[in-house]
């Protein structure tokens, strides 16, 4: 009997798919890269043909032992690793390592990780694709470069410890010009004005908002502007001189894409794009779900392509059809992404579920919190996508008074379609309501005029998810690169993260700037894009990708070699704390170590003194007054506790408000977006 072996990239994987696979098939792991190029040097022969230097990597040469033993024994050796460009490398670079060759060494991919999926994969073996190895390779040497040689400027300029990357810096560039244009805003005043009116034969007064007069529209910008339009309304007849109704529809939203699921895992359930991929990993490696084993519950998750199998249209449609009724069942398009892009890599699917019977509800029990909330989201976005529009009556009233317009407009629901299922903010029923029965013949009465100053507002912060939108847009790295991107950034302490919004450090501005300064190819948007397009050409097989380091390097090199020579040191101090040293009593210092903030004393050398640095939220304890600070267990979990612990035991898992509850006097804490008690026998909440 022929004896076959998988391997596939993570350990969890293993349990998925060995039970799909008879007893002729050993599944193992590689757990991620075996090769890599060597930490301790560049690792990149610039001097003959930008060859790169591959070794194993630290710590994996017993496994690559086994590995290879295990092959040894295998008539087949299947590689089954990821169906992307890193997949494709890592597979490639298992072949060479443990001496596999075409005759004994097939490759397989699999965008789903289920029975059939697998069972169909090992029917369509393929060999290993050149393209995208190389596509990987010349990103890895990109990144390599860009790193091992402007790193070094930034140790010397700045800072030991720093580091620059392709992506990660025009990252931090996008980040900088926000906030710089945030910094010079200037606001402008403009006024709004309402009039409540009580329209013949309804009890319920409505509201008209100012439009301008018969020309056009007109801008209110000051008091003066407002004061006129009231003083000429005020004695003015108002009548409806037209109402418009029209039918309104609202098509079902794309499937996810990785980027518009960490985007819309960042917006509704508040997890980083870090932990949204952690997650997503999970329930795509296999999860045991009670009389099925261990299955995967969605389907690959890096990817930026909409297209859905039309297998698993086909399911939606009965699903839909059975449990909702036929008239739900849509007609999507959904075979290239809206938007247009022509960078879409369309190799695997968008991401949805494997089957899409298995509703959050039937898993719920086996999966953790949030592995529950990320399918559910997954299920009912793959759903909606499938389903039919929602349907709205929109009615427009124009409404004169002398000179002047006022509108009021409404929408009334006359099918939900899709928003049965899934709803985001776009989605939120009209409140504005519009008379029923209004029409041209229906006598107003002015109630009141409500003015009200307004001021333009700056640009938004970027959030996690508004930066990686941003990126998508403009065309900055790939699905597998948003969360790694971001966690390097917040990790150099270049951005900190207040809430769900960014800030550039002083640290991170000061990068920033030598980078605009000595290296401006490096973080401009438009030449990273190209850059991408160039790597997308190789995966096609219409670019060498030698030829793309080739023409990028001099540039590089003549940039470093006249930043050495050129460039001012930038000197980022220390913070300093209000906490005085116990041993000298000067001030103690705020400083960074591999683990994050501690504090220092500011008389080192002669002072050797540190001590644990805990951030305040700027809320007192509830036991004793003095500050709450953020802590975390042995395990890393965040809790919130007194600064004067162990003389005081106060802790929290859930955020203190910093309020008392108006039920039972106990404290208030977060939790999402409420605020409750923390007595559990009270129960307060109070809404947002």
């Amino acid at each position: 009997m022929q004896k076959n072996l998988v391997i596939v990239e993570s350990p969890a994987k293993v349990k998925s798919i060995k039970k799909f696979l008879g007893k002729n098939y050993e599944v193992m792991a590689s757990q991620g890269h075996i090769r890599d190029l060597p930490k301790s040097q560049l690792g990149i022969d610039v001097e003959h043909d930008f060859e790169p230097k591959y070794i194993t990597i630290r710590g994996k040469g017993p496994l690559l032992a086994s590995l290879k033993k295990a092959a040894k024994k295998a008539d087949t050796v299947y590689l089954a690793t990821d169906p992307d460009r890193e997949g494709e490398a890592i597979s490639w670079h298992l072949a060479a390592a443990m001496d596999l060759n075409d005759s004994n060494m097939k490759r397989i991919t699999f965008n789903e990780i289920t029975k059939k999926a697998v069972q169909a994969s090992l029917k369509q073996p393929r060999a290993i694709d050149m393209n995208l190895v190389d596509a990987q390779q010349a990103r890895r040497v990109l990144d390599r470069i860009v790193g091992y040689e402007i790193s070094p400027i930034l140790w010397k300029k700045i800072k030991r410890g720093l580091s620059a990357g392709r992506v990660q810096s025009v990252a931090l560039r996008i980040i900088c010009d926000r906030e710089n244009e945030i910094a010079a805003f200037i606001p402008e005043e403009y006024w709004s004005l309402d009039a409540s009116l009580q329209a013949s034969g309804s009890r319920r007064p409505f509201t008209a908002k100012f439009y301008g007069d018969r020309k056009g529209k007109i801008e209110l910008k000051s008091r003066e502007d407002v004061e006129k339009v009231i003083q000429a309304v005020n004695g003015a007849e108002f009548a409806v001189e037209s109402v418009k109704t029209s039918d309104r529809i609202r098509r079902a939203p794309l499937p996810f894409t990785t980027s518009t699921m960490q985007q819309e895992a960042s917006r509704q359930l508040n997890f980083s794009t870090g932990r949204t991929m952690q997650i997503a990993q999970q329930l795509y490696e296999g999860v045991d779900i009670k009389g099925r084993g261990s299955i995967g519950l969605i389907t690959y998750l890096r990817t930026d392509s909409t297209r859905v199998a039309q297998e698993a249209q086909t399911a939606a449609a009965d699903y839909i059809g059975k449990n909702y009724g036929n008239e739900y069942v849509g007609h999507p398009v959904s075979a290239v992404k809206a938007t247009g892009e022509n960078h879409v890599q369309d190799a695997h699917e968008a991401i949805r579920p494997t089957d899409i019977t298995l509703t959050p509800a039937m898993v719920k029990e086996e999966l953790t919190p949030q592995q529950y909330k990320l399918y559910s989201l997954v299920w009912r976005r793959f759903t909606a996508s499938q389903m039919s529009a929602a349907k709205f009556a929109a009615t427009q009233v124009r409404i004169s008074a002398g000179e002047y317009i006022f509108t009021v407009s409404g929408s009334q629901k006359l099918f939900d379609g899709f928003l049965s299922v899934y709803k985001d903010d776009a989605d939120k029923d009209d409140k504005t309501s519009v008379p029923a029965g209004i029409s041209t013949d229906t006598k107003l009465t002015l109630l009141s005029t409500d003015p009200e100053q307004h001021f333009t507002q700056p640009p938004a912060h970027y959030t996690e998810a508004s930066l990686v939108h941003a990126l998508e847009e403009k065309g900055i790295g790939r699905p597998s690169t948003y969360a790694p991107t971001i966690s390097t950034i917040l990790k150099r302490r270049y951005i900190v993260k207040e809430g769900k919004n960014l800030f550039v450090s002083e640290l991170g501005d000061a990068v920033n700037k030598m980078m605009c300064e000595a290296f401006p190819e490096i973080v401009n948007v438009q030449f990273t894009a190209n850059m991408e397009s160039l790597l997308d050409g190789v995966e096609q097989g219409n670019v060498r990708w030698k030829t793309i380091i080739e023409n990028f390097y001099p540039d590089l090199m003549a940039s470093v070699n006249k930043a050495e020579k050129e460039l001012a040191e930038v000197k980022i101090a220390d913070e300093v704390s209000d906490v005085k040293c116990d041993v000298c009593g000067r001030p103690m210092l705020i400083k960074y170590g591999p683990h994050g903030k501690f504090l220092g004393c500011s008389g080192f050398p002669e002072c050797r003194n540190t001590k644990p640095y805990f951030e305040k939220i700027g809320v007192k304890c509830p036991k004793c007054g003095k500050e709450v600070v953020i802590k975390r267990t042995r395990k890393g979990r965040i809790y919130y506790g007194c600064e004067d612990n162990p003389n005081c035991d106060f802790m929290s898992w859930n955020r203190p408000a910093g309020e008392n509850c108006p039920r039972c006097g106990s404290y208030m804490v977060f939790r999402g977006k409420k605020k409750v008690c923390s007595n559990p026998d009270c129960g307060y909440v109070e809404e947002e």
